[in-house]
């Protein structure tokens, strides 16, 4: 198992800084950051190989600039500054934050986790009432069937509503065929 770093948490960092008080570097920092995230943007959606090829072109590189610039910057910033705290952060999680320069299938971020989690975190306080840890465990896997039919642009209700009518006859080695990313060829 590798570690992938979540380059919108070392930006984040900076970008609180920078809201709080602007600076050459705050802004330096994070214009060096965006250029990663305009890579990103032009190869999304591409197969992994191709993403691999284009980042070791020029993601590489500009990681290892951003690195060189880190360090020079580190050593004009007192330990309890927030940019130091920030940089520490970046330099300390080096090798995870690089992961997406050696694995076309790994992302920059972890934003598109997150995103898919955010309702459950919000609804956290809720879930304290299912009864259970089995009752848990079965809205856990409702919760991660619904958040795939969103990701699969299948809108959530009609897809659950039609698989229920379908389930008890539907052949238990198609069942495969009813998951959400199957869901127009299931009408």
């Amino acid at each position: 198992m590798k570690e992938a770093g979540c380059l919108a948490h070392a930006r984040r960092k900076i970008h609180d800084e920078d809201v709080r008080r602007p600076t050459e570097m705050t802004q330096e920092a994070l214009r060096r950051i965006a250029e990663l995230y305009d890579i990103e943007a032009e190869i999304r959606g591409s197969p992994a190989e191709e993403r691999l090829a284009v980042r070791k072109a020029r993601s590489v590189q500009l990681m290892q600039s951003l690195y060189d610039w880190i360090q020079l910057q580190r050593k004009t910033l007192s330990k309890h500054a927030e940019m130091a705290k920030a940089f520490d952060y970046i330099l300390n999680h080096w090798n995870a934050l690089n992961e997406f320069c050696r694995d076309g299938w790994v992302e920059i971020d972890n934003n598109i986790g997150e995103n898919a989690v955010r309702s459950v975190a919000v609804g956290r306080k809720n879930y304290l009432f299912f009864g259970s840890d089995k009752g848990g465990e079965s809205a856990a896997i409702i919760y991660s069937l619904l958040v795939t039919c969103k990701q699969n642009e299948v809108e959530p209700e009609d897809w659950l509503r039609e698989v229920i009518e379908k389930l008890n006859d539907w052949p238990s080695n198609q069942v495969h065929e009813l998951l959400p990313w199957n869901f127009s060829s299931v009408k």
